[in-house]
């Protein structure tokens, strides 16, 4: 180790007091931070987009092409659009009755292509900065004006390309761009003036740089060291070296990311044993001869991956995956009676009252006559009811407990409130991703705790974990935010069941969706109509469910009658508005995205999203899951304002957001494959929106695109457990750096390093 005092940039040739004050409010306070401010991107002669090229994708809309042209490459909704131009003019207007001012400055570049920058703030401060002539790099979302044949920027990020650095471009070398702040450019800090700074200190600080991964690893891999890497990030020879050096920061995040997680499953299978289930069950076998239908391969398989878990003597910790209505929940019924077969108790967890009860009728209705105790545990129960179940419970008397948050309110100070559970041998959590990693490990402490007095084992017992999921969820998220958990996928759709067309229809179209709606009742079906709103805002022109409703039931469908769900009743209110719909009470059910996770009604065939442009895409998938779910086909329409049929709009709206909004409605339309959707999901959202990025304890990474690093993840994968495997605590002399680098990253977590 280096014991001298960090260098502090002020005293850097080219920096001082006020240009380090600016860099400082970007966290880099000293020369090692200055190195490891890299590039965010290149500027690269070779692979840099045209502007003729940009106008002539964004006119065919090839936003998610799979052709190998670079622009389709690195084109998204996300990903923003780099391009180099020279300004030709700039232009100011006046709007607002003379109030506001518009700033367009136009770009030409050596294809012929032209493109202009459109500002509407700071209007003063980018007046002054750009002149004409001057060469710049634009990064942004582009859009193509179709009246004026015109690719537009609306407030891109601009940087003046110095005249050192024009002729390196000429030249045909890499130019690093680096991320430059107001506060920078108040102190005319350029690219070319953080490109000198990094020079300044890159020899001094690259011999500090200790080599963090193996000396075998890096070998095998063929990666370069560290401190090569970092030298290549910020001072490229080619685009190859550029790719190394990121594969190389790419593998090292993910690297450290998944040693924890192979650390967490380990010590949860080491330290702990897991309850032994025969899988060999006669309840299962009753229950498989009884089914009025044959369960798919898929479902097969998924419940020999569960039977394997419960024989092999450690907890299980299983993710099972699958879309609305593939069969998850009697898959994970199977695995119930394998545990109460063997004599344990077992616990379902969902996220709301109504899946709650839907679990406990579906349950109820496949276990009819078998003698298999279920109960439910929920928050709005009554004193005396609750304690009757309670008393259930702690006897053994339940063996499949069925509840919300309830579950695990044995950690409340209020003693009436707890929960003792007897021997408990499966928890199941349906819809996972609604409750946080703590609420998870709540329920599989208390399930621990349940077997405090079999004396047969120094190690704690543990029950085995199934959490189920119907958002489908890519696979490199799978990877990374569920690691520690072993994956199944109900990739098949039970026989019989029909794809649901999907149509986005604009609201000048609506009176035939209605006329098409009242024909499917008629022949003796149900309908949702879902509204994003309970009711009307002022700030947000949005439809209301309750507006809705009334108008509905009073001009539209007064032949028929129409019920109403939405998040603001209360929960027996809503429980007896699903019940009522099921049992055919309502023709149509008026509701607000509440009804996204509800009970099943295979007699509803259609669903209408109003203001479907609003939705998320996860949203959209589960919403319109809840029809096709009987053996009659079913319809889905996405009503939208008309003025969604074109990708542009008005000047200062949010235009990338209604880029967005029409990929998601055009994604509905094409696909019902939830993993499709999840994907594309990613790609406009981002893996820390679709997951919930605190919640999942994903780390922001650095380099590593969750969305397209597959490959990267799979390896990084793959050498974390296996180290882990050869050399659980990291004391091999091999590993010393790279546990230092780990508890460095991960200080906060314990009991790492203390399994066996």
């Amino acid at each position: 180790m280096n014991d001298k005092k960090p260098l502090a940039l002020q005293f850097i040739r080219g920096v001082g007091p006020k240009r380090a004050e600016a860099l400082a409010s970007a966290g880099l306070l000293t020369a090692s931070d200055m190195l490891r401010y890299f590039p965010r991107s290149y500027i690269d002669r070779n692979t840099v987009v045209t502007l003729a090229e940009l106008a002539q994708s964004l006119r065919r809309d090839t936003l998610f092409s799979n052709d190998s042209s670079k622009l389709s490459a690195e084109f998204s909704v996300k990903n923003e659009i780099t391009v180099v131009a020279r300004i030709k003019k700039i232009r100011e207007n006046s709007f607002g009755g003379g109030k506001r001012s518009m700033l367009i400055i136009s770009l030409s570049d050596e294809s012929g292509g032209s493109a202009d920058m459109v500002f509407f703030q700071m209007v003063n401060y980018f007046r002054v900065a750009f002149k004409e002539g001057m060469l710049v790099v634009v990064s942004g979302l582009p859009e193509f004006e179709e009246k004026y044949r015109k690719v537009l920027f609306h407030h891109p990020e601009v940087l003046r390309i110095d005249e050192e650095d024009e002729e390196l471009y000429k030249e045909g070398k890499i130019i690093p761009k680096y991320k430059i702040t107001q506060a920078m450019k108040n102190v005319h800090l350029s690219m070319r003036q953080i490109r000198s700074i990094v020079e300044e200190v890159i020899e001094q600080e690259i011999p500090k740089i200790k080599e963090t991964l193996p000396s075998s690893l890096l070998k095998k891999l063929a990666l370069p060291a560290m401190s090569e890497a970092v030298r290549l990030l910020h001072f490229p020879d080619s685009t190859d070296a550029v790719e190394r050096a990121r594969f190389r920061m790419k593998f090292e995040e993910l690297f450290f990311f998944e040693i924890m997680l192979a650390l967490r499953k380990r010590g949860v299978k080491v330290l702990e044993r897991g309850v032994i289930i025969d899988p060999k069950s006669t309840k299962a076998r009753l229950l498989l001869d009884n089914l009025p239908f044959e369960l798919t391969s898929a479902q097969k398989r998924v419940i020999r991956e569960i039977a394997s878990d419960f024989q092999s003597g450690k907890p299980m910790n299983r993710l099972l995956q699958g879309d609305v209505g593939s069969g998850k929940t009697l898959v994970a019924l199977f695995g119930m009676l394998m545990a109460i077969d063997s004599g344990y108790q077992t616990l379902l967890m969902a996220p709301t009252e109504i899946l709650a009860e839907q679990h406990y009728h579906t349950l109820k209705n496949f276990l009819d006559g078998s003698g298999i105790e279920i109960v439910q545990l929920i928050g709005g129960q009554k004193a005396k009811m609750r304690r009757e179940i309670k008393e259930k419970i702690v006897t053994g008397q339940a063996n499949i407990i069925i509840g919300t948050h309830a579950l695990f309110s044995g950690n409340s100070t209020d003693v009436s409130r707890t929960v003792d559970y007897h021997k408990v041998g499966l928890i199941v959590v349906d819809e996972q991703h609604r409750f946080g990693v703590m609420q998870r490990a709540k329920l599989r402490e208390m399930g621990i705790q349940s077997h405090s007095t079999d004396k047969t084992s120094t190690m704690p017992i543990s029950p085995h974990i199934l959490v189920m999921s119907a958002t489908p969820i890519p696979r490199t998220l799978s990877m990374t935010v569920y690691g520690d958990l072993d994956i199944s996928v109900i990739d098949q759709m039970p026989i019989g069941r029909k794809s649901i067309k999907t149509q986005v229809v604009f609201e000048s179209k609506l009176d035939e969706t209605m006329e098409f709606i009242r024909s499917e009742i008629r022949r003796g079906r149900q309908a949702y109509i879902v509204y994003p709103l309970v009711e009307k805002s002022e700030k947000v022109e949005l439809k209301s469910a309750v507006e809705h409703y009334e108008y509905l039931q009073r001009e539209v469908f007064s032949e028929f009658k129409l019920g109403l769900l939405h998040g603001q009743m209360f929960w027996y209110e809503k429980d007896d508005a699903m019940k009522a719909f099921k049992n055919k009470e309502f023709h149509i059910l008026v509701a607000t995205t509440v009804v996204e996770v509800g009970i099943d009604v295979p007699n509803a065939t259609v669903m209408l999203i109003e203001n479907a442009e609003r939705f998320g895409l996860s949203q959209l998938h589960q919403l319109r899951g809840r029809v096709g779910r009987g053996g009659e086909q079913s319809y889905c329409f996405l009503a939208t304002k008309d003025h969604f049929r074109f990708l542009l709009g008005k000047k200062e709206q949010d235009l990338s957001e209604r880029k967005a909004s029409i990929i998601r409605l055009k994604t509905m339309e094409e696909t019902t494959d939830g993993f499709k959707i999840a994907e594309v999901d990613m790609k406009l959202r981002g893996p820390g929106d679709v997951m919930g990025t605190r919640q999942s304890g994903l780390p922001d990474f650095e380099f590593t695109d969750l969305v397209r690093d597959f490959e990267v993840i799979e390896i990084a994968k793959q050498e974390a457990f296996a180290l882990i495997d050869a050399d659980p605590h990291l004391r091999k002399p091999e590993h010393e750096e790279t546990r230092i680098e780990f508890l460095r990253q991960y200080a906060g977590e314990k009991g790492f390093f203390d399994v066996a």
